[in-house]
């Protein structure tokens, strides 16, 4: 039977979620700052980040069923997809075609859960894809196909996590991102194997993205899934490329052009106001959550 969702823990979900987006923002700064390759970086990254869910949630670590190893492995090809389409093409280019996601989360979710698009979802999504287009504007290049088409990939491997978490037991959301982030690091062991050893200031980054980034963005973000809806997680995670150039200039001086801030600003009112109107609202309802708060 569905459980309701009251609306203090929406709250505290839409909370969560836009927490992890910040957090999970961090990463370009730190990446732009460290000299080794981006295989390397994953490694180091999704090891710390399986130690801190093995600590966490050591009790679920072993509920590994079907679903949730098709997750774990979604969640693994959407790192390596990203990684990979951003040595193919424009970085631009790649987180833009990775926040595709929320278009395949629109049309699908309604199918899969018997949800009903609200008059403020469908407004939200075009605004926020046309801040994208804007914040790109720059830098957004034809580039190489295959780099593209992967990009569209990395979209399809989000959107896919998000559904299928909600498909999911609620115990198994962190089982999932653990295994996800097991495979990540085998991966990227022979990089890692090849690699020079870090400085200590390298460590210090290296273990905030690991621990802090995505590994506690990711605790946070199952936090907030549990309690919100697909659509609406998948477009608060859109302030993840916004804020992204921020830490970069204040951490690295390289600033944004004109369309980047006005795309930015663009999506983070539409955010605002999207979440205000939002909250207070009815009690959600859904199916996976098997709690209240």
């Amino acid at each position: 039977m569905p459980v309701r969702v009251d609306a203090d823990a929406h709250r505290k979900g839409l909370a969560a979620v836009i927490t992890a987006a910040v957090l999970w923002s961090t990463g370009g700064l730190f990446i732009k700052l460290l000299p080794f390759d981006a295989l390397t970086i994953l490694c180091y990254r999704s090891l710390f980040a399986g130690i801190l869910f093995a600590v966490l949630f050591r009790r679920v670590l072993f509920k590994l069923d079907a679903l949730t190893l098709a997750i774990s492995l979604m969640y693994a090809g959407l790192l390596w997809t990203f990684v990979t389409s951003t040595k193919l093409t424009t970085a631009a280019n790649a987180i833009f075609l990775q926040y595709t996601a929320p278009v395949y989360i629109m049309l699908l979710e309604p199918l899969l859960f018997k949800t009903r698009l609200r008059r403020i979802d469908l407004i939200s999504l075009p605004v926020c894809v046309a801040g994208m287009l804007l914040f790109f504007a720059d830098d957004l290049q034809i580039g190489d196909a295959r780099g593209n088409w992967i990009a569209l990939g990395s979209g399809a491997m989000l959107a896919g996590i998000i559904l299928g978490q909600r498909f999911n037991e609620p115990e198994r959301y962190e089982t999932a991102i653990f295994w996800g982030n097991v495979w990540v690091a085998l991966i990227g062991l022979p990089a890692w194997l090849q690699a020079p050893a870090p400085t200590p200031a390298q460590w210090g980054m290296l273990l905030f993205l690991g621990f802090i980034q995505i590994g506690l963005g990711y605790v946070l973000f199952n936090y907030g899934l549990k309690r919100v809806p697909a659509l609406e997680s998948s477009l608060l995670a859109m302030l993840e490329p916004v804020l992204n150039p921020v830490w970069v200039v204040i951490g690295y001086g390289e600033w944004p052009g004109l369309w980047a801030l006005l795309g930015g600003s663009i999506i983070v009112v539409m955010l605002a106001v999207r979440t205000y109107v939002s909250y207070p609202q009815k009690p959600l309802t859904n199916s996976n959550t098997r709690h209240s708060e």
